[in-house]
Parts: structure tokens; sequence; C-alpha cells
């Protein structure tokens, strides 16, 4: 009896956390996400001098809140698994690791608080929820090809915005307020205008280091500024080729997110996690893991 107790507390806590497509999941990862940037927009904050003098107490506790439901969140995510080191080293599991030390390794290096802004990786967890990732592959079955083309520059920008994020926090680290890079949204803005080759030149790197990254990015800016005219001239060919393709079975691949049937039906997948091995992606009406077969959670 009281080995069926815990399987069940574990397994409404595994829907709860996992999956998207339950109305607690969906509470679960808009909170989540709602906490992320707020975590973001705390230490952002608290590197601007003239904040951080007023308000240090009240951004540092806030920022300690933050961290601990993270971390709690973390563990909870490990213990509602059968296996959790599939979560543990799983992309996302590093992830939410990597995350969640900084402020901990803070007692110990002093600085390394800045580095939570690694939780902006975290906010990819929102393709999950709107569904987005069935418009990354190959096999993109959108009706419009317009609507098909901003939504994946919607991504395309989203994906920019976290690289600018992360430079930006970078070189604030590298270079500091000696050369400039006084705060952490300064630092940022100084990377958007070197990423898209504006170059105003109020602000620029002083160290080796700092100047060795600055090339990058500037390499790194050519092939961004690219990207948004080869996605709407790929979603024109591909429109043209759309009727073709619909009357092709795709092979049946866990990392679809639609599949065409023998009947040329369509059959959505869920975000429903299994509980042992962890994939997700099943049939609505899938009662068995397609990976391991251990039942599934309705």
């Amino acid at each position: 009896m009281e080995s069926n107790k815990k399987h069940t507390w574990k397994s409404i806590l595994h829907e709860v956390i996992y999956e998207a497509d339950t109305p607690s999941g969906k509470l679960f990862d808009i909170l989540l996400l709602v906490f992320i940037i707020l975590s973001i927009v705390l230490v952002m904050l608290e590197s601007v001098v003239s904040i951080d003098r007023e308000y240090h107490r009240l951004l540092y506790i806030g920022e300690w809140i933050v961290t601990i439901l993270f971390s709690i969140e973390y563990i909870l995510r490990i213990v509602s698994v059968k296996k959790p080191l599939k979560y543990i080293f799983s992309p996302f599991g590093i992830i939410d690791f990597l995350s969640t030390i900084p402020m901990y390794l803070s007692f110990f290096f002093v600085g390394s608080q800045a580095l939570v802004t690694l939780r902006a990786l975290r906010l990819l967890r929102v393709f999950r929820i709107l569904k987005l990732a069935r418009y990354l592959g190959a096999s993109n079955q959108l009706k419009d090809s317009i609507v098909a083309s901003r939504v994946k520059i919607m991504v395309f920008l989203f994906a920019v915005m976290i690289s600018s994020v992360i430079f930006g926090t970078i070189m604030y680290l590298v270079e500091g307020e000696a050369n400039g890079f006084d705060n952490i949204p300064k630092s940022v803005y100084w990377c958007v205008v070197t990423l898209t080759t504006v170059g105003f030149g109020d602000i620029a790197p002083q160290t080796a280091l700092g100047q060795l990254i600055t090339t990058f990015i500037m390499i790194l800016g050519y092939g961004i500024i690219a990207v948004p005219t080869g996605i709407v001239s790929a979603e024109y060919v591909r429109t043209n080729q759309k009727a073709d393709k619909e009357n092709e079975a795709l092979e049946q691949n866990k990392n679809e997110a639609v599949k065409l049937d023998n009947d040329n039906i369509k059959v959505h997948l869920n975000s429903q996690h299994c509980d042992y091995c962890n994939v997700s992606n099943h049939r609505d009406n899938a009662d068995f893991c397609y990976n391991c077969g251990h039942p599934l959670h309705h």
C-alpha cells in the first residue's frame, strides 16, 4: 500500500513537471519561465552600480529566493523519474544544473553570481510549451509560407537574444568597468552593436582576450545577417513542393512533431515524457512508451 502511494505521488509530480499538454504542466512551465526571466532581470539590475547601491540587499535576497526555488525544482525533476541519470546528463539537465550553481559558487569565487544569466538558455523550454519544434525540422508542414517564415525568424531572433546576453556577460567579466563595460546591460548593448556589424565605437575591448572574443562575434555577425533571407527563400521553395510531400508517408521517427499514417491522416504527438527512460513525443492515444515499452500515465 505504501509503495502504491509513493508511485502515485511520483506519477503526479512527474505529470506536473514534465508534461506540457496538461493544464498543471502548462502552468508549471509558464511559472518557471517567469522566474527565469525574473532572475535574469535581477542579476542585470545588480550589475548597474547606481541601482545596486540603493537596492543591493533586495536584489540579493530576490536572487537567492529564485536560486532556492530552482534548486528545489532540479531535485524534484531527479526524484520524479526512474532513471535520474537520463535527466542529469541530458542537455536540459546540464543546463538546469549550470544555471543553478553560480550563486552557490559565489561563496568561493567573487563575481561568479553574474553567470546566472546562463538561465536564459532555460527559456528554450518555451518551444515545448508552444509546440514550435514542429517548425524547425526539414519536414515542415505549415500551410502558409509567410507565417512559417515569421515563426522561424522569431525563433532565430530569440537565439540571437540569448547569445547577446551570454556574450555580453562574458565581456563584462573579461573587460570590466575599467574598459568601459560598466554593467551587463551595457555589455549586451555592445554585443548587439557588434553582432549587427554597426560598430558605433563608443565601447571597445582593450584586453587581448576581449579582442579575440570580439573577432569571433564580428565573424558570427556576418552569418547572422544572411539567415532571415535564407529562411524566407527556403519557405517559398518548400511551399511549391508541399503538394507532393503530403502524399508521401514519413518514416516514423521519435524526433518528428507530426507523422502521417498509412491513410495519410495526421497523427499528432504530445509532449508526454516516459518516467522510466524520459523520452517524449508519444502519440496522443499511446499506452506504452515507444522506446522502452514502459506504461504511460494518462
